[in-house]
């Protein structure tokens, strides 16, 4: 008796766990998975020919192509920088470091279209960058180089503010010991420092990832939406949908759904990896 009461007490530990279970499946239901349900759903109205004549479009694949290497790129450069500013942010004390602090989050605010509007003017031909570059060769707005700085843009903060919190929480103690026993201070970072940022350095790649394939408002102006060269797929979505082609839209969904899933479950994998081993030490 006392052992099953005791299973009880431990049961009712959280009160209310059934409800609030419920609550959660239901709202996850009504907010993600009906909702990508339905893209599947409306794609099973094509026929097999047809949905793979669609997705596999030249115009369709040159979409796929920009709008997955653009983001690629992007969240790795924000990778490398985001760890940076990250690691500046936290390290050091200097004026105007809650201001810098408080503008990182200016992309999560500022509308995506004005973002797209601001980069287009200043990267086009005749812009304040742009034409500094121009007498160079080196053209940016309405190039794939263009949609990767936009990226950049929106996606710097995901890498940012995952890796803050960990910076933060990481003790000096370790690091000083170990260059008091006379190792480098770079050993110091890729041995001590870099396993206990991999997780969220990979968490923060993943939503920038994420975040750039889907982009639309802040790469719609500085893409040039040329076919084959700067068109995005998200775009080519919207142009089918104007054109009341709503199978094939939710059939080029479907293939970025499905993609951006494997892509982000693989980073999940070696992030769950990284965990491990971390834990192993």
């Amino acid at each position: 008796m006392k052992g099953s009461r005791s299973r009880t007490k431990s049961r009712s530990v959280l009160p209310g766990f059934g409800l609030s279970l419920g609550f959660t499946i239901l709202y996850l239901s009504i907010i993600v998975l009906i909702p990508l349900a339905s893209v599947f759903i409306k794609t099973l109205g094509l026929s097999w020919e047809q949905f793979w004549h669609t997705v596999t479009n030249a115009r369709v694949i040159a979409s796929y192509k920009v709008s997955f290497l653009t983001a690629f790129f992007a969240a790795l450069i924000n990778l490398v920088f985001g760890l940076l500013v990250a690691w500046v942010l936290v390290r050091y004390r200097f004026p105007g470091k809650k201001l810098i602090d408080s503008l990182l989050d200016l992309p999560f605010a500022l509308p995506t279209a004005v973002a797209g509007i601001a980069l287009t003017t200043i990267y086009a031909p005749n812009g304040w960058i742009g034409s500094m570059l121009s007498p160079l060769g080196i053209k940016v707005a309405y190039t794939p180089i263009g949609i990767t700085i936009a990226l950049i843009f929106i996606g710097l903060p995901f890498v940012v503010r995952t890796v803050q919190p960990v910076l933060q929480d990481l003790e000096k103690d370790t690091e000083e010991a170990a260059v008091m026993l006379g190792a480098h201070r770079m050993r110091t970072f890729r041995r001590i420092i870099l396993p206990e940022l991999l997780p969220p350095l990979l968490t923060g790649f993943a939503l920038a990832f994420a975040r750039g394939v889907g982009e639309y408002g802040s790469v719609v102006f500085i893409s040039g939406n040329m076919p084959m060269k700067t068109e995005i797929a998200p775009l080519l979505i919207m142009t089918k949908l104007e054109q009341n082609d709503y199978a094939g839209a939710t059939a080029i969904a479907l293939v970025m759904l499905v993609a951006s899933f494997l892509l982000l479950l693989l980073i999940n994998y070696l992030q769950w990896r990284s965990n491990r081993r971390v834990e192993a030490v």
